[in-house]
């Protein structure tokens, strides 16, 4: 679900917005966008409602990356309440690489946590889209695939 439609708590709000400044940090030349997913009754049939869906996009395409846009889902304990407090808890994380010609890579935290696809990122920047999980589970509350990760690193 888009990250903007989901800010409907204080909570929610910061954790989208900590989550998307986290990112820019390790790649400072990404844009972020909250609202990556088209609003139609298409796209509405598939709309998971515990997973946060952000965006960046970098100023062309980036060789080190091989993408020129990477999809963020962040999937959550449960679905946020509407007006519901209480930090939201993550249980693990999609990194998509993209352009135009679709998805070049994926990284998902289970099992090794490693990137596969036709293109894949060079492997320094594997390792820093790695720590921007771990970050991210460090800022969302430990979930079973944040040990996983310290088991492997």
């Amino acid at each position: 679900m888009n990250a903007a439609d989901l800010a409907r708590s204080p909570e929610m709000a910061h954790a989208i917005a900590s989550a998307a400044a986290l990112f820019r940090r390790h790649f400072p030349d990404a844009r972020a966008n909250l609202t990556p997913w088209r609003d139609d009754p298409d796209t509405r049939r598939f709309e998971e409602q515990a997973s946060v869906d952000l965006a960046f996009h970098f100023p062309g395409w980036s060789p080190r990356l091989q993408c020129r846009s990477l999809l963020m889902q962040l999937r959550l304990a449960e679905a946020p309440a509407a007006g519901g407090g209480g930090t939201p808890r993550l249980l693990g994380v999609l990194l998509s690489g993209m352009t135009f010609q679709g998805e070049q890579w994926r990284l998902a935290t289970v099992g090794e946590w490693e990137a596969s696809g036709v293109n894949l990122p060079q492997p320094e920047v594997a390792e820093k889209l790695r720590l921007v999980c771990r970050d991210l589970f460090a800022l969302l509350g430990e979930g079973p695939a944040a040990a996983a990760c310290d088991e492997a690193a």
